[in-house]
């Protein structure tokens, strides 16, 4: 089975969604390979370090808003075992970030990459929009430093975001996580697991 993942770095929905895949996979009695691939919920670009609180409170309709859904995703996160801190995030565009992701893919690194992503915004408070800090989470899990941060200076990965960016436009992909089974089942959200589950013995069975 193939699952194809489009996913934001900055999405808490994706960070939990790929925690329940994981999850729901692990109870799969089948063989699957999980390639996440690029979304940008928000492509513009973030010209210096600004608090993810600040920076969403007037997405949200004011503070107090976007301190309630805060609240909610970070209590459902810690259900599947993910700690979200709204507090230290930093708002930042994901593109390098996913093409750091494209690295990881080369060395079959991806969902490291991903997941170390994840926990550097989401609990860690650094910045992935930052070079040299997209670096030191590659430095995080064991990858070369000095390489990781010679790829981000370089255009490479640029064509294999922008593919897959342009892939989620012609798919009509508007939310993340959405997985694609086989090239022709979409899943949206972050389902439970034994939503996903069920989903992929039936998708197995036909």
């Amino acid at each position: 089975m193939d699952i194809q993942v489009w996913s934001d770095v900055v999405c808490p929905w994706c960070y939990i969604g790929k925690r329940r895949l994981e999850k729901a996979l692990e109870e799969f009695d089948g063989t699957a390979t999980v390639t996440y691939r690029a979304y940008q919920l928000n492509p513009a670009p973030v010209p210096e370090p600004l608090p993810l609180k600040e920076a969403m409170a007037a997405k949200f309709g004011g503070p107090a808003q976007a301190e309630q859904m805060f609240a909610q995703v970070t209590a459902i996160a810690a259900t599947d075992g993910l700690t979200l801190d709204f507090d230290s995030a930093i708002a930042a565009n994901t593109f390098a970030a996913h093409r750091l992701i494209a690295w990881g893919a080369t060395l079959e690194r991806q969902a490291d990459v991903l997941d170390a992503l994840q926990r550097a915004h989401f609990t860690d408070g650094i910045d992935i929009g930052s070079i040299p800090a997209l670096a030191g989470v590659a430095a995080s899990i064991g990858l070369d430093e000095a390489d990781a941060r010679a790829y981000l200076e370089s255009e490479a990965g640029t064509t294999a975001v922008q593919t897959d960016l342009n892939e989620a436009r012609e798919l009509g992909i508007t939310s993340v996580p959405t997985f694609v089974v086989d090239g022709k089942y979409a899943i949206q959200g972050a389902q439970e697991p034994s939503t996903l589950l069920a989903a992929f013995e039936e998708i197995a069975r036909r």
